[in-house]
């Protein structure tokens, strides 16, 4: 029976050692994490990039550019979410 106490106070005690190493590796890194946190600060996030008119094509006639505007406004009502 000796040996078997021994056995289990080694097991606790490797238990113990260990779960101890994962704490302190776990608190170091959230202690990094949170430190490069502060150091690179908070960037205010980029502007958007200004939408661009498209412009006709001066070949395309007023007929196609009314046929192609209506063929999208068709498309986009039938295909709403």
């Amino acid at each position: 029976m000796n040996n078997l106490s021994a056995q289990l106070l080694e097991a606790a005690s490797l238990m113990g050692l260990g779960m101890a190493f994962v704490f302190a590796f776990l608190s170091l890194a959230i202690v990094a994490v949170n430190l490069l946190a502060r150091l690179a600060g908070e960037t205010a996030p980029e502007p958007a990039a200004p939408a661009t008119q498209a412009t006709a094509d001066p070949g395309l006639g007023p007929r196609k550019l009314a046929a192609i505007s209506a063929a999208i406004a068709q498309y986009k009502n039938n295909h709403k979410h």
